[in-house]
C-alpha cells in the first residue's frame, strides 16, 4: 500500500511523515492554507531521504511553470490537481519522470484517465481539502488497470474502510493526520499509515513493473 502525506509546510513533519512509515510527501504550490514557497520545499527536500517520494502539487498551472518549480525545489513528481487537458498532463510527464493527475469523484473525466498518460491517478473530494469523504463507489468509474491513489477526508479511524472498500494502489492524507491545519500530529500519521497498511491486501511494491521509480536506484 502506497501512502502519500501531502500539505506539508515544514521539514519537522516532512521527517516526521517518513519517519512514520509514508512513501510519498507532497507539497502544494497552488492556493490553499498549506502551500509552500518553492524554495523553503527545496531546502525541505535536501534533507529527505533520497528513496521518498516528494510531490508538488499543482491546481490549473501552466504545465511550464510546474516542470520549472519541480525542478527547482528537486521534487521527483508533479500531483496535476485541477481541469488540466491530457495534452498538458502528457506535456509535463514528458518532463518529469512521475506525473498524478487528480480527479473530483463523479468527474466524467475520470473514465478518460488513460489518456492523460500519467503514472497514477488520485481521485479526491469535489472540494478538495475539505476533510469531507465522497462515496467511495464512485472509484469503479476509474479505468481497469490504473495505479489509484484515494484521498478525500482520509483518517486513522475510516482509511481501513476505505481500502477494503476500493482497494485502491495507494492512500493520500491531509487534514485527517493534522492537529490543525498545515501541521501534522505524530500520533494521526502512526495511526494512519498502520491502519492503511493493515486493510491492505498487500503490499504496494507487488510486481516491479507497479511499483513508483526506484529514485535510491537513480541516485538522486
Amino acid at each position: 500500500m502506497f501512502v502519500k502525506i501531502c500539505g506539508t509546510t515544514s521539514e519537522e513533519d516532512a521527517l516526521l511523515a517518513v519517519a512514520m512509515g509514508a512513501d510519498a510527501v507532497g507539497f502544494i504550490f497552488a492556493p490553499s492554507t498549506r502551500q509552500i514557497a518553492p524554495g523553503l520545499a527545496q531546502d525541505i527536500v535536501k534533507r529527505l531521504p533520497p528513496e521518498i517520494l516528494t510531490v508538488g502539487v499543482f491546481r490549473n498551472e501552466l504545465p511550464e511553470r510546474v516542470v520549472d518549480i519541480c525542478t527547482f525545489a528537486g521534487l521527483k513528481a508533479a500531483q496535476l490537481h485541477g481541469r488540466e487537458q491530457p495534452e498538458q498532463a502528457r506535456w509535463v510527464r514528458g518532463r518529469l519522470r512521475w506525473v498524478i493527475q487528480a480527479f473530483a469523484a463523479g468527474d466524467p473525466a475520470v473514465t478518460r484517465a488513460a489518456e492523460y498518460g500519467v503514472d497514477a491517478v488520485l481521485l479526491d473530494n469535489p472540494t478538495p481539502g475539505s476533510g469531507e469523504v465522497f462515496d467511495w463507489k464512485l472509484a469503479g468509474e476509474a479505468p481497469t488497470g490504473t495505479r489509484l491513489i484515494v484521498a478525500g477526508g482520509l483518517t486513522p479511524e475510516n482509511v481501513g474502510a476505505a481500502v477494503a472498500a476500493v482497494q485502491p494502489w495507494g492512500v493520500d492524507a491531509v487534514s485527517g493526520v493534522e492537529k490543525e491545519p498545515g501541521h501534522k500530529d505524530p500520533i494521526k500519521l502512526r495511526a494512519f499509515v498502520a491502519a492503511a497498511r493493515a486493510a491492505s491486501v498487500g503490499p504496494y511494491e507487488g510486481d516491479e513493473d507497479d511499483r513508483p521509480y526506484d529514485w535510491q536506484e537513480e541516485g538522486s
